[in-house]
């Protein structure tokens, strides 16, 4: 079976793909702006190429003012007409709104736990199941499969590499709780 592991490692280094899987994929993130912008990608993603919206990271984190939580939880109806026509992010008004909606909800979670980032280590571990309920309670646009790859991706949830992958030992130097995740 072709794994994204097996698909980057044939891939050259500058690509895309591989950069993400080699520096970002399953590694921890400490800053909720981060985290959240993750969010933000996962949720773009849905319905299209991951490799689409890696490409188009950039322009995401340039829209969404670098992912400021603080910032996008003020947005109004111009900054949303102002998403919805640029033509370098995924112009799809439900992911917009979801977008804005989730960034006031982390604002919510920040002024109760301290931070997004405190507020995921209280509730881990949790099984995939268990984080989408407690993600369907708060947010927008999110199914099993945006929070689990979401979760994945920034290391809450184990399945980002292989074992014989060595990017796969790097994860476990860096967040050695990954192995008691549900």
């Amino acid at each position: 079976m072709q794994t994204y592991c097996h698909m980057c490692r044939e891939l050259d280094e500058t690509d895309v793909d591989r950069v993400y899987h080699d520096t970002m994929y399953g590694f921890p993130i400490d800053d909720d702006n981060e985290l959240f912008g993750r969010l933000i990608l996962e949720i773009n993603q849905a319905g299209l190429s991951w490799t689409t919206i890696l490409n188009k990271q950039e322009n995401f984190r340039k829209a969404y003012d670098q992912f400021d939580i603080a910032t996008i939880s003020q947005y109004g109806e111009q900054e949303r007409a102002r998403l919805l026509s640029n033509a370098g992010i995924i112009r799809n008004k439900l992911k917009v709104n979801a977008a804005i909606h989730n960034a006031q909800t982390v604002v919510t979670i920040q002024k109760k736990y301290g931070s997004f980032k405190t507020w995921l280590d209280e509730h881990h571990p949790l099984t995939k199941e268990e984080w989408t309920r407690l993600f369907k309670k708060r947010f927008k646009f999110v199914g099993g499969e945006i929070i689990g790859e979401f979760l994945i991706s920034s290391g809450y949830l184990p399945g980002a590499h292989i074992e014989s992958c060595p990017i796969y030992t790097k994860i476990l130097k860096t967040n050695p709780a990954w192995l008691t995740t549900k």
